[in-house]
């Protein structure tokens, strides 16, 4: 905390410092800098904050953050439907939308299977995606594949080894990106090129 600033400041630091990837240094220099260049940063961004909390939901269909339920991406009649994506978040699936190489539609799981952090199925979206597979009310027809965009990590790949069990026993082809994506990586810093080529040499799960 900075020791000499009012309690707004403080609150402001402590706010920003809860940010993945801030810390209270990193959060002292972003405060500094919003007040700073208070009618070019802060102001427009406390208006783009309040906006975006007063309009964004989540899909009901797949998760996404969205202004709109359903979202533009599940509402969007060229994409194919048979064709679905599970990733771990929103910002996986906003990698794979950079890379234009997807064409389907996406799942957001909202997390990973991890014995040590206590999440199992029932704290994921799986019986939403199994339910979309087999064709349920949501599911917009009975899915062909399902690619799992998981991360390459411990969690990741058991994550991906329980779904494939689950969508196998559901009779629908599972597969998984390919190992252009390294191991321990994370989809939302990946550059386009290694997702694109990742999708094109998917396999089997």
């Amino acid at each position: 905390m900075a020791a000499s600033a009012g309690p707004e400041i403080e609150r402001l630091i402590s706010l920003l410092a809860k940010l993945p990837g801030m810390g209270p240094r990193s959060a002292r220099r972003a405060a500094l800098a919003l007040l700073k260049r208070r009618e070019q940063l802060l102001v427009p961004l406390a208006a783009s904050l309040t906006e975006t909390a007063a309009k964004v939901v989540n899909c009901s269909i797949c998760a996404a953050p969205d202004t709109r339920d359903p979202c533009s991406i599940c509402s969007d009649t060229s994409r194919d439907n048979a064709l679905i994506c599970v990733v771990e978040e929103a910002g996986a699936l906003w990698a794979m939308e950079r890379s234009g190489a997807f064409r389907g539609k996406y799942h957001v799981l909202g997390g990973l299977l991890s014995a040590l952090d206590g999440v199992g199925p029932e704290q994921l979206r799986i019986a939403e995606l199994i339910g979309r597979v087999r064709g349920g009310e949501m599911g917009g027809g009975e899915a062909r594949e399902v690619v799992l965009a998981l991360p390459a990590t411990v969690d990741g790949q058991t994550t991906a080894h329980y779904l494939a069990e689950r969508l196998s026993a559901a009779g629908v082809e599972v597969t998984s990106l390919a190992r252009g994506v390294p191991v321990g990586g994370e989809l939302d810093w990946l550059d386009d090129g290694t997702i694109i080529q990742a999708l094109r040499a998917r396999r089997p799960a």
